[in-house]
């Protein structure tokens, strides 16, 4: 069978147009699934997981009695309301002054090295530890930590079943606390429902987002994989005084003024943003990466200003609205006496 000339031309053009949307399609797909979330927590190379370790960590996480004056723990600084951080610029500590640097959360701690805006821990149990023993945090020592647990049966009884022949000591609660921190995992999310098939679960405005978090916009250059991290440091030309990773690289120009990429998730609980808690909202953060930020020798590569209309970043911000939790709730837990 012959068409005529024109139909075949008209033919063949929609042909073309139904493949480039395919092909569009399926980069799409492809873009999808470096996002798909993991389901299973890596508890390889560390201390096996069993709930009740879980349950005796997330215990001490929530119990003021491991701070010296037994008037903050580590939830003080660490919210769940708030997205594991605290809704102002910097932490308080336990002498009611506030921190130098803004609260990381611990969601998906797990999939998270090294730890701390400056990279200074390499394990979540030598990150479990800094802020206890830290003067202007938590400032308190573990001899008395370890006396006070010894004295309350409860404690005392599940150290001496989960640790037989160690019990209660610094080794064994930070391993508690670490064990529990790598099972604060970020809810399904709208952005999850969508990688998983459910076209309708996010905003026509939501995906033109995430295709210019992925182009145009850069944000994918740092924000990476399922947490939407590189767990790398950066300078982003943010004002601020706090030399950050060059603390510990002293040597390497780069590391000036560098600080860890935060994962995403829950960011519509997590103001304010960055290091030092001076953007206030998303809109601010947008702002900030369309202006280039401070030029200077340590700026990282991936800083450049940015052209977005304010339609554009509107949708870059709905985007990563969907990156939070439909539902995230974490029961406090009853403590021994």
């Amino acid at each position: 069978m012959f068409l005529p000339k024109r139909k075949a031309t008209v033919l063949a053009g929609v042909l073309a147009v139904l493949s480039g949307l395919s092909a569009h399609s399926n980069e799409l797909e492809t873009l999808k699934e470096k996002y798909k979330r993991p389901l299973t927590i890596p508890f390889e190379g560390t201390t096996p997981y069993s709930p009740q370790l879980a349950t005796l960590g997330k215990m001490l996480f929530f119990d003021p009695r491991i701070s010296g004056a037994k008037n903050i723990n580590c939830s003080s600084c660490h919210n769940p309301s708030f997205g594991y951080e605290v809704p102002v610029a910097t932490a308080v500590g336990a002498a009611n002054v506030p921190l130098k640097r803004q609260a990381p959360t611990i969601l998906n701690m797990a999939w998270v090295k090294p730890y701390f805006w400056d990279g200074r821990a390499e394990t979540l149990e030598e990150q479990a530890a800094g802020p206890i023993t830290a003067e202007v945090e938590m400032n308190a020592n573990f001899d008395e930590i370890v006396n006070t647990l010894q004295n309350i049966s409860e404690y005392n009884g599940w150290f001496n079943k989960l640790f037989p022949n160690q019990g209660v000591k610094k080794d064994t609660i930070v391993t508690a606390l670490a064990t529990y921190q790598r099972t604060v995992v970020s809810g399904w999310s709208p952005f999850d429902r969508w990688v998983d098939g459910d076209d309708a679960a996010i905003s026509k405005a939501a995906k033109r987002g995430f295709q210019l978090f992925n182009g145009k916009a850069k944000c994918a250059d740092c924000h990476t994989g399922w947490n939407f991290t590189d767990n790398k440091f950066h300078d982003i030309g943010l004002d601020t005084d706090d030399i950050g990773r060059s603390e510990f690289e002293p040597d390497n120009t780069l590391a000036k003024y560098a600080f860890k990429t935060p994962g995403l998730r829950n960011t519509s609980y997590r103001a304010p943003f960055m290091h030092n808690g001076k953007l206030e909202t998303l809109k601010d953060v947008m702002a900030h990466y369309i202006s280039g930020g401070i030029d200077r020798a340590s700026k990282s590569k991936q800083m450049t200003s940015l052209n977005l209309s304010l339609k554009e970043q509107d949708d870059v911000i709905e985007f990563l609205k969907t990156l939070t939790a439909d539902k995230q709730e974490t029961p406090v837990p009853i403590l021994p006496n």
